[in-house]
């Protein structure tokens, strides 16, 4: 594991938001996933900042950041990146999405083409509806009141411990357990829980994910575009990689084998190398209005509507 890396803040509209800055070249933002912080990334933070500035936030309710009553959707997300770059005097960036990282990281090469050179999704939501029940029991009545509950410092203890054994096991299964720990650890925080919360409801029900990039990702055609996840996945199926290679088949699919859903943390030298070798090998994109325009204009190509129906659930 990496030593922990310097944390900078800066205040946005009002809210203090933390993020790692390190490295020169050119710009990787990294997005962490729900319930975590930039720590996620820290098994590959110093080799990818060797070659690249590399910009790692604690999203809004996350981490060290501020957990306000606020705009939590993917949208509000996508926002508040666009103006932490621009504080950072940063035009445009390479960003890199860990699952709901991931959706935020498809709003924001949506909104702000711009400023979007590549899009690499990790382990991404936004590919189909199917996600771990435990996160869709975030959005039902009693969650507040069984997380009090299980909050409770012995009971807690107990959890965190067990979870942590078990990911020692090497088990496929239970191989994510040591990132889920931190994550149910973080939540001793009322106003942690109030904010995870918040964001999972804009994203997910009891169905499962209703936010999705089916309908919009013929735009990718514009961008390169990567997908990166573990064969061994337990909380997203890998099976949502087909997904993208369907919707765009232009994106570079790369499945890591016994890899869960944190193939970055699992396989950090080889994630890092994915990652620059498709950094290295592809052109940054180059928005034209026009372009984009036309794009939207004349919408899905007929020959994906069958796939945009079946993720969407329609």
């Amino acid at each position: 594991m990496s030593p922990a890396h310097e944390v900078s803040y800066l205040t946005i509209h009002g809210h203090r938001r933390a993020f790692v800055k390190v490295g020169e070249g050119p710009v990787l933002l990294l997005l962490h996933g729900l319930g975590c912080d930039h720590t996620t990334w820290d098994p590959i933070i110093d080799t990818l900042a060797r070659r690249y500035t590399v910009i790692a936030p604690d999203l809004l309710g996350h981490g060290l950041s501020d957990k306000p009553r606020a705009d939590y959707s993917v949208g509000g997300y996508a926002n508040g990146m666009r103006d932490l770059l621009t504080c950072l005097g940063i035009d445009k960036v390479t960003v890199v999405g860990h699952s709901f990282g991931g959706g935020v990281a498809m709003q924001f090469a949506y909104q702000f083409p711009e400023r979007t050179e590549r899009l690499v999704l990790v382990a991404s939501g936004g590919l189909g509806p199917e996600v771990t029940p435990v996160i869709r029991a975030i959005t039902t009545p009693g969650f507040h009141q069984a997380m009090h509950l299980l909050m409770l410092p012995g009971v807690r203890h107990a959890t965190t411990g067990a979870m942590r054994v078990l990911a020692r096991t090497g088990w496929q299964l239970t191989r994510d357990l040591d990132e889920v720990a931190e994550i149910y650890e973080s939540f001793k925080s009322p106003a942690t829980r109030h904010a995870i919360r918040h964001v999972v409801r804009a994203v997910v029900d009891w169905q499962g994910q209703i936010v999705t990039m089916a309908d919009r990702a013929y735009l990718t055609e514009e961008m390169p575009m990567a997908v990166v996840w573990g064969r061994n996945d337990q909380v997203i199926p890998v099976s949502h990689a087909n997904n993208a290679a369907r919707l765009a088949p232009s994106a570079r699919v790369k499945v890591i084998p016994n890899a869960g859903h944190f193939p970055h943390k699992d396989h950090p030298e080889r994630f890092a190398k994915i990652l620059h070798e498709f950094v290295r090998s592809t052109t940054p994109a180059t928005y034209s209005r026009a372009r984009f325009r036309t794009l939207i204009r004349n919408g899905r190509p007929s020959d994906t509507l069958a796939e945009v129906t079946s993720l969407s659930g329609a």
